[in-house]
């Protein structure tokens, strides 16, 4: 008589199976089967922040959202990432949905407005396509919208 892992584990198999077929090869599968990729992080400019989230900054390729009440220092977060991003060369955009974005804050903190991307539009809606469009470019390698309120 099997023991009751040996039947767990027959039944985890079928269960795998009927899922592959319905779904697609892979739909579920061991995380230990695949290699996990070192994920490229943007710095926070905050050591502390870079050692909390574990991977030295702001995982690239990922939405990020930056929570908190008003005035708690979100905006400056976001304005530390655009220059730890532009000190490696990268290509940011700031999509200022409550058109506050303050020029010369962001130089003080690092940022090379000179070379930054600014929007400022009149609604969510228009916030969202100008974000989708600038994402889809390939061309930018972080995108900030502040704030999610738009």
């Amino acid at each position: 008589m099997a023991s009751e892992q040996e039947q767990k584990q027959k039944a985890l198999k079928l269960t795998l199976e009927r899922l592959d077929k319905t779904y697609g090869k892979g739909i579920v599968m061991k995380l230990g089967d695949e290699p996990v990729e070192q994920i490229d992080a943007i710095p926070s400019g905050s050591l502390t922040l870079d050692l909390a989230l574990g991977i030295q900054g702001y995982p690239k390729g990922r939405i990020v959202e930056i929570y908190g009440p008003e005035s708690s220092g979100k905006t400056t977060l976001a304005i530390h990432a655009i220059a730890e991003c532009q000190k490696q060369g990268g290509i940011c955009a700031f999509v200022d949905a409550e058109h506050a974005f303050d020029k010369y804050y962001a130089e003080s903190l690092g940022v090379d407005t000179e070379n930054l991307l600014i929007s400022q539009p009149d609604n969510g809606e228009q916030a969202l396509e100008i974000a989708d469009n600038l994402i889809r470019s390939g061309a930018i390698d972080l995108l900030i919208i502040d704030s999610v309120a738009a």
